[in-house]
């Protein structure tokens, strides 16, 4: 039932459109009924005389609870006497009135239709809000065990398979129920001793869906998984399209999706082929059911001499029926549906519901100015059992620029990332102006920091969306001023539309040069309190690293700088180098003081030839 009431309640969210969507169902079943049992008239006319009608009484209305009653006698009343006195008239008047009732039938089952589309889709945006949303504010470890690929298959299929469940649930809830029980009552009025005998179908149909249904479950989820893996693959394949075809891997990339390719669609053939398994053997129930009904009703007619069931009340029997089947059928396509949407509810709450672990606290404070010292006492961190950094001691004075430099993998980007909580210490704690980190309100406490990376992350929009990106309203003094610091405002107003050129996916337009400025230049727009720039100029050719340098020594001034670097030419003027490795900080000191000690920092300087 967990399920069902998740479904319910993103359904009816909307309970105004919900409401219309059960009022235009309903009615539909009642027109859909009634277009059947209105031809009841026809088939006296055709199968009696005139002369052997059973005379009828004008009704009168003593109870208003016997309306319907009422309208149903009286309807009577009016065809016997139009088929005594003229029957071609008789006719007709039935033909008109079967098709107003087709007519009023399909115009609520579109007026259901119209409604449900909006429905359907606002619960899918809604949704795919939350997803979205949720995937913006999980912790940047998530992202390291999940693949980018299953979130897309989550967000566009699984959501997809939420969509179904909303009209599935309405249906099989405000439609279909109210179906069974008008068409039930009408059988028992029409003929209680042939309904009973219809009930044999109830059952069977019950457990052939229960058994199906728990196997279209486990298929369905392997299916979405499956999906998240291609969605991985076809990533993957787009993204690194250039090294795919440099080292003529094509053959063999495209094999190994093709293996992934398979795998789906098999899975996927499965899933359909169960889905579609139940209504097809309910409708062979149905029909023997149906053919035991003709045998056993046409039976009674031949061998009864009363008239308890007369041929045109069985044909209308077998008629109604017939329509008994359908809502029957609808519940077992239903059921089905809410079961392959189960397992990508199941899906999509793994994301919801995952624990977000970067948490903002309940009295956190607001910080906005950055006066004294950033401080990292006896930090520690580990990615699940395996330790990154080890007893981390650093003081950072406001103004001062900041070194860190080792070997790859021996925590700097770790380290830097710990400070705007990316990720959370494990032991120790780090403070601003001796205000523990923890304990700030975490946009604020970005809101102090610049972060300028070695991959130039830009977005698909235009260069000044990119400069001012997380201002909603841009200024563009500031924007062209940015520009101007960061050595970009040469090659921008050189573009096409100069500010307003957009730079296509990931910056693509634009040299690595030139994307590493316009990302220098986003963060002297925010103008930061504090600055981590992680190894800025380490992919860049000689000419472009000279104006990217230029443009960080502009930016760093007055300015208090945590430097990531391979390049050590490019940190021999930092107030302190620290030296990491394997995790710890084994030498501190500006950059003659490590030259003098001849250890770890004096290697790489010689490596590299500084000295």
């Amino acid at each position: 039932m967990k399920y069902y009431s998740e479904i319910y309640k993103y359904t009816f969210k909307y309970k105004g459109i919900a409401f219309l969507v059960v009022l235009c169902n309903l009615l539909f079943v009642v027109f859909n009924l009634l277009s059947l049992v209105l031809f009841i008239p026809v088939l006296q006319l055709i199968f009696r005389k005139p002369e052997d009608l059973v005379p009828v009484e004008k009704p009168i209305l003593t109870n208003a609870l016997h309306v319907f009653e009422y309208i149903k006698d009286y309807y009577n009343y009016i065809m016997y006497h139009l088929v005594q006195t003229d029957p071609k008239q008789a006719l007709f008047f039935v033909c008109i009135s079967v098709f107003i009732a087709f007519f009023l039938k399909n115009l609520f089952r579109y007026g259901a239709v119209w409604y449900q589309s909006e429905l359907r889709m606002a619960v899918v945006r809604d949704v795919r809000d939350a997803l979205f949303y949720k995937s913006l504010t999980l912790p940047l470890s998530y992202y390291s065990n999940e693949r980018k690929g299953d979130l897309m298959a989550r967000m566009n299929s699984d959501v997809g398979e939420i969509e179904v469940a909303v009209v599935s649930l309405l249906e099989l809830i405000f439609r279909e129920p109210i179906a069974i029980v008008i068409n039930v009552a009408s059988l028992i009025y029409l003929s209680p001793q042939l309904t009973v005998v219809s009930f044999f179908l109830l059952p069977v149909s019950a457990f052939v869906i229960s058994r199906i249904g728990k196997s279209l479950k486990r298929t369905a989820k392997k299916g979405q998984e499956q999906l998240g893996f291609l969605f991985s693959a076809m990533e993957e394949g787009l993204g690194g399209i250039r090294i795919i075809k440099a080292f003529n891997a094509i053959p063999s990339f495209f094999e190994s999706f093709q293996a992934l390719n398979l795998k789906h669609q098999k899975l996927v053939t499965k899933t359909f082929r169960k889905k579609d398994l139940s209504p097809l053997l309910n409708e062979v129930l149905g029909a023997g059911v149906m053919l035991c009904l003709v045998w056993f009703g046409g039976k009674m007619i031949l061998e009864s001499n009363s008239d308890a069931l007369s041929g045109e009340v069985f044909l209308t029997f077998v008629i109604v029926f017939s329509q008994l089947l359908r809502p029957i059928q609808s519940v077992s396509n239903n059921m089905a549906n809410m079961t392959k949407a189960f397992a990508s509810q199941d899906r999509i709450n793994e994301v919801l519901d995952a624990d977000e672990k970067i948490i903002e606290k309940e009295n956190a404070v607001s910080v906005d100015s950055f006066e004294n010292e950033i401080l990292y006492k006896n930090v520690s961190f580990k990615y699940g059992e395996e330790p990154v950094l080890k007893n981390i001691n650093l003081s950072v004075k406001k103004g001062a620029t900041i070194a860190i430099v080792g070997e790859s993998g021996s925590g700097k980007s770790t380290m830097m990332d710990l400070l705007p909580r990316f990720y959370d210490v494990t032991e120790g704690i780090i403070t601003i102006d001796g205000k523990d980190v923890r304990d700030l309100k975490i946009m604020d406490l970005r809101g102090l920091i610049g972060i300028v990376s070695q991959e130039s992350i830009l977005f698909n929009m235009s260069v000044k969306e990119n400069i001012a990106f997380g201002d909603p309203n841009p200024d563009m003094d500031r924007v062209e001023e940015a520009a101007k610091i960061a050595n970009a405002k040469m090659f921008i107003d050189a573009l096409e539309n100069g500010f307003d050129t957009i730079i296509g996916e990931r910056g693509n337009k634009l040299s690595g040069g030139q994307k590493q400025r316009l990302s220098i230049a986003r963060a002297i727009y925010k103008d930061p309190k504090i600055l981590i720039l992680d190894e800025a100029t380490s992919a860049l050719d000689t000419e472009s690293e000279k104006l990217v340098q230029e443009a960080l020594e502009k930016i760093m001034k007055n300015r208090t700088s945590l430097v990531i670097a391979h390049r050590l030419s490019t940190v021999r003027n930092a107030d302190e180098i620290i030296v990491l490795s394997k995790g710890e900080i084994i030498e501190k000191g500006n950059h003659d003081d490590l030259l003098q000690q001849k250890g770890a920092y004096y290697k790489f300087c010689m490596l590299q030839g500084i000295v």
